[in-house]
């Protein structure tokens, strides 16, 4: 079996996409390891990439596979 490390990531951004649109009907997700060992592993690919994580705007952008803006040019919060 693969660890997670070995998986491409754009299809682990892929993944954690569809399953974090997927939270609010289900909530159990919240409470699922797997769901939060790949939150964490992208934040620390995003981090090494210089995204700032706590910067809704950025983290996003970079999960969509979008240029992510400087964070004093991001717009807000804009929503999951």
């Amino acid at each position: 079996m693969k660890a997670i490390t070995d998986y491409p990531l754009t299809e682990l951004k892929l993944i954690y996409n569809l399953l974090h649109a997927n939270v609010q009907s289900h909530f159990e997700l919240m409470d699922s390891e797997l769901m939060s060992d790949l939150q964490k592993h992208l934040q620390t690919s995003a981090t090494a990439e210089g995204i700032d994580v706590t910067h809704h705007a950025q983290w996003k952008a970079w999960l969509d596979n979008q240029s992510p803006f400087p964070v004093n040019e991001a717009p807000g919060d804009i929503g999951a």
